[in-house]
């Protein structure tokens, strides 16, 4: 889907009349030029060409610029669009498009959409305070003219620059009478020019039944003349080059047009814009449909796909910057620069932006819209801070083809390194722990660190992220019939370990995986290497009581027992070790049945049968993650070390412990991959 728009047209209505002040790009192919084009009685009549309409092909308002490496095959006047290779309007006359925009007080300071055979018209009419009478208007219109299968969040967007272009006329207007001297400017070269062309035919008059010019201040412009009964066509060159000597002279006499003409090109290039109005007003808008493809071509990213990650946002989450920070700051407007300078001065792949907002003393609020902001401009992505036990896979739409310029780009950045030998070791899903041991120089760790951000920023590799599930396994069980051949618990849990299920195409495996698996979990992370914020944000002396208890713990006196046996009120002195070790049995056993009646049945009767159900420690951790919620598949282990300040370690001894009831699979963050997994046509 094209998004690129195919023209910006300016045009003014007062008192004084309507005119087409500006248009850019006005310059069309030669073949465009050339062509004949049947007239018009009035702008609102139809051509009728005398055949069935239905089988003809339908009537297009659109010349195609066709592409040869990122170079247009023709070479329109000027070259003004040689680099792009854009689609351009043409078919309508200026006249015609001054009448169609020139819309009246009532319809300004809301949306205009208007659709014209293929070609859809988007713009924001705005009132202007005449600058001679106060209480005069003038109504001015910056339309955009796109594609007509732009989606809404296209269209959208357009409307919203033609909003902003308004507000900017107005407070410059206000300000100096910016755009009434612009007016003036523009108005009086399209006279002078018009006085010039009649001046030119007047001493041989027009031929018969011709008309007289038409377009911008009698320019003529695409339109035909017509003669009675007749249907007649003119040369679209002749009136084509007196528009381009028009709008060429405006281009150089004012500074709006250039302003325009910017505007056209930053769309077309990088959809991202950072102008100045009148040397005072600077607009910042981005495209993120057109930004998002300058890091990963054939990916429509809309507006409403962002926003879905960044309410997705948690603290554990990183930042991956795109670009160089030199370029951050033109996209921001100057308020908000120095918080965005306290960011860039504390950020690291490695930190979370919780970790960030720390240092830089911000609120995490603040760091979400920062982070936000940048991700909507293409500057900045959402990853997992980066540490040994991420899991790495090479993504399924990575560019790595023969044409791709990848290869280079990798040589030159490291040199003596292919690109191709290293993302080999991503086949398969693979953590960094695994490629790096405690005896390789810490230079040679960190320059697989920055390989690896690089392959990100380049969306070569996607993350994995290890979910929990919880699944009753009844096989076996007293009073129930088992399952049935081809249930549920019986396709996805299976007692041999080599046999591994796939649901979806997402591999689920128990925590019993052969060690040699190449798809293993996130490895228990050195704790004398420096991690990500699950790993960070806790002292050292908390990690002896985070220490997941062993299986045969209930042998040891409970937490419950001992506050029995301290506050003994009700024991005599005479009491027996024999009658407190039976006391403190009966107060494990009571607990494990508190803690079991919070699964429904069966789930209870297959929590039961686990060993590790017998520990009271054990089973309390997994009554709490349970009813919190985080086995249902729907959290990854980084998310709940979180919130639930747990330690890796923690977390992988209790699925393991619980591995009868609990299931693991890798699969990426939803709030990340629905960034740059919706494929659209460019």
């Amino acid at each position: 889907m094209e998004v690129n728009p195919l023209s910006i047209i300016l045009v003014k209505s007062d008192s004084k009349g309507d005119r087409l002040l500006f248009r850019y790009p006005y310059n069309l192919p030669q073949q465009f030029q050339t062509a004949v084009i049947p007239t018009r009685k009035t702008p609102y009549s139809l051509i009728n060409t005398g055949d069935d309409i239905l089988q003809n092909v339908p009537p297009t308002n659109i010349c195609y610029g066709k592409e040869h490496d990122h170079e247009t095959v023709y070479l329109p006047i000027n070259n003004s669009c040689r680099r792009f290779g854009a689609d351009q309007l043409y078919g309508i006359s200026d006249k015609d498009l001054a009448t169609l925009f020139a819309v009246k007080s009532e319809l300004c300071n809301q949306k205009f959409e208007l659709k014209v055979n293929d070609v859809r018209f988007v713009s924001h009419p705005t009132l202007l305070p005449g600058n001679e009478q106060k209480s005069s208007y003038v109504q001015v219109n910056v339309v955009f003219a796109l594609h007509a299968s732009a989606s809404y969040s296209v269209v959208r967007c357009y409307y919203e620059l033609s909003k902003r272009i308004g507000m900017a006329l107005i407070y410059e207007e206000r300000r100096d009478s910016y755009f009434t001297r612009e007016i003036k400017t523009m108005v009086a070269v399209m006279d002078e020019n018009s006085a010039l062309q009649e001046a030119l035919e007047q001493p041989s008059g027009p031929p018969a039944g011709t008309g007289g010019p038409s377009g911008p201040g009698g320019v003529a412009g695409t339109g035909p003349v017509a003669t009675s009964g007749q249907t007649t066509v003119t040369s679209a060159a002749a009136a084509a080059n007196t528009a381009v000597s028009v709008f060429d002279t405006i281009l150089k006499n004012t500074t709006l047009a250039p302003f325009i003409k910017t505007i056209y090109h930053d769309l077309c290039t990088t959809g991202v814009l950072n102008v100045t109005m009148n040397q005072t007003v600077t607009l910042c808008f981005c495209l993120p449909q057109k930004a998002h493809q300058f890091h990963k071509k054939g990916i429509m990213v809309e507006p409403e796909t962002i926003d879905r990650c960044l309410e997705a946002l948690k603290p554990y989450h990183g930042m991956l910057l795109l670009v160089d920070p030199s370029e951050l700051f033109d996209c921001v407007p100057p308020s908000g620069a120095n918080m965005l300078l306290q960011l860039i001065e504390v950020y690291n792949p490695l930190k979370s932006l919780q970790n960030m907002a720390s240092d830089a003393e911000l609120l995490i609020d603040y760091v979400y819209q920062i982070v936000g902001h940048l991700v909507y401009w293409a500057k900045a992505t959402i990853i997992y801070p980066l540490c040994e036990t991420n899991v790495y896979v090479i993504a399924p739409d990575a560019q790595l083809n023969i044409h791709s310029n990848l290869p280079d780009k990798f040589a030159t950045k490291f040199p003596g390194m292919s690109l191709f030998e290293v993302i080999s070791d991503f086949s398969l899903p693979t953590s960094i722990g695994h490629l790096t041991t405690p005896l390789q120089h810490p230079a040679r760790q960190g320059r697989l660190a920055q390989m690896v951000l690089w392959m990100l920023q380049h969306h070569l590799l996607m993350q994995l992220h290890t979910y929990v599930q919880f699944v009753a396994n009844l096989d076996g069980i007293e009073g129930t019939d088992g399952p049935m051949e081809g249930s549920p618990q019986k396709d996805i849990r299976d007692r041999d370990p080599t046999n591994v299920p796939a649901i979806g195409g997402v591999l689920l495996y128990g925590s019993s995986a052969p060690s040699g698996s190449t798809s293993q979990p996130l490895a228990v992370p050195f704790p004398n290497r420096k991690h990500s914020l699950s790993e960070d944000r806790y002292a050292d002396s908390l990690s002896e009581g985070l220490i997941a208890t062993p299986a045969a713990s209930n042998t040891r006196p409970s937490s419950a027992s001992h506050r029995s046996s301290v506050g003994g009120g009700l024991q005599t002195a005479s009491s027996t070790d024999n009658d407190e070790s039976i006391a403190s049995i009966d107060d494990d056993d009571d607990k494990l049945r508190r803690l079991l009646a919070a699964f429904p049945e069966p789930d209870r009767t297959a929590v039961a049968r686990v060993p590790a159900a017998s520990s009271p420690e054990d089973l309390a951790l997994m009554v709490r993650l349970w009813q919190a919620g985080y086995f249902k598949g729907e959290h990854h282990l980084e998310e709940i070390m979180y919130f639930e300040n747990l330690r890796r370690s923690q977390l992988l001894q209790l699925v393991d412990k619980f591995r009868e009831v609990l299931i693991i699979y890798e699969t990426e963050d939803p709030a990340i991959a629905s960034l740059y997994t919706e494929q659209a046509n460019v």
